[in-house]
């Protein structure tokens, strides 16, 4: 097991650099000039060629003018940078927003907060639900109550999450008035405590019922195909022949069987928190890390996107191996040592 680890983690670290240095040459393509967007207020009351001396000199400072593969060694920290320190990435700097006027890590910490706190939320609701949901319809195969539910998962799988917002938006916040159409707080209160953790809930629970509702067609069809492929194995039908319980058979063997190809897709909903949901958080507007994601490829702040779109990667590489890894946890049959 430590032998696959490790060459699994020296695959991942090979990923990280190709990943990386991709998606730096892909922002650095982008028609933006670092320089001159902090110039820019200043351009109106300087002279042209006092500007243009300042433009060059800012530019050379930061390094523009060097080759982009030095810029990346310098940006990765694998190389000094022009002081003569090694102050990149691989050593916790992850860049200046120039949007937001402060470091990138202290720009993302609470939009980092938010998108954990919902997603999390949502994460546990669609599972409680799904789960239990695609095990009866497996076991009821063919009755009106299984029948209805994949036409229900077929309609909710194939409309996209921003039309599930609007419609959920008209009816619960329009016609019903039982919740609010966006925000994070009620405007003008100074809430504390529980009180404060109460009204946040309040704001976030629409979009929580609509990313709840928007997975809960693909993952219910995911348990119920993967239960009845387990619910027709031999060894279930043994037991079965054997007068073993009915729960017993469905939740000891058949679900043990089935929860091998579920796993996969519940550790991903558990590691997608960190992404954001960028539709619904720019549909009802809160603060996570999709908008602000958004937010800094609006206003050309591409060292913040850069730095997110870093820490996305990290988690999708480590999240893979979790799931490799997985496999020898649910079925002790599963060897992943070679």
């Amino acid at each position: 097991m430590s032998k696959y680890i490790l060459k699994r983690i020296l695959y991942l670290i090979v990923v990280f650099f190709i990943v990386s240095l991709l998606m730096y040459c892909l922002y650095n393509l982008i028609p933006s000039d670092p320089a001159r967007n902090q110039l820019e207020a200043l351009k109106s009351s300087l002279k042209p060629e006092i500007y243009q001396q300042m433009y060059l000199d800012l530019r050379k400072e930061m390094g523009l003018d060097d080759p982009i593969l030095v810029r990346y060694a310098r940006w990765m920290g694998l190389i000094p940078d022009l002081s003569g320190k090694f102050n990149g990435l691989l050593e916790g700097n992850f860049g200046f927003s120039q949007f937001f006027k402060k470091d990138v890590v202290d720009v993302v910490q609470e939009p980092m907060k938010t998108t954990i706190f919902i997603n999390i939320f949502a994460t546990i609701l669609a599972l409680g639900i799904t789960i239990p949901l695609g095990i009866y319809c497996a076991v009821h195969k063919g009755s009106r109550f299984d029948n209805f539910t994949q036409v229900f998962t077929i309609v909710g799988y194939s409309i996209p999450v921003y039309i599930i917002a609007l419609v959920f938006i008209f009816l619960f916040a329009v016609v019903l008035r039982w919740f609010p159409v966006s925000g994070m707080g009620t405007p003008g209160a100074n809430y504390t405590g529980f009180r404060a953790f109460l009204d946040r809930l309040y704001y976030f629970a629409l979009p929580l019922i609509v990313m709840t509702f928007g997975s809960l067609g693909g993952m219910t069809r995911y348990v119920r195909a993967a239960m009845i492929d387990a619910l027709s194995m031999d060894h279930i039908k043994t037991a079965r022949a054997k007068g073993v319980k009915e729960k017993t058979v469905i939740y000891s063997h058949a679900w043990r069987n089935a929860l091998l190809p579920v796993v996969t897709l519940i550790i991903s909903w558990f590691l997608g928190i960190f992404s954001g949901s960028v539709i619904i958080e720019n549909t009802f507007n809160i603060n996570g890390m999709g908008s602000l994601y958004i937010k800094g490829l609006n206003n050309h702040d591409y060292e913040l996107a850069l730095a997110m779109q870093m820490f996305y990667t990290v988690v999708s590489l480590v999240g893979a191996l979790i799931m490799d890894l997985s496999y020898g946890i649910v079925d002790p049959r599963v060897h992943v040592d070679k």
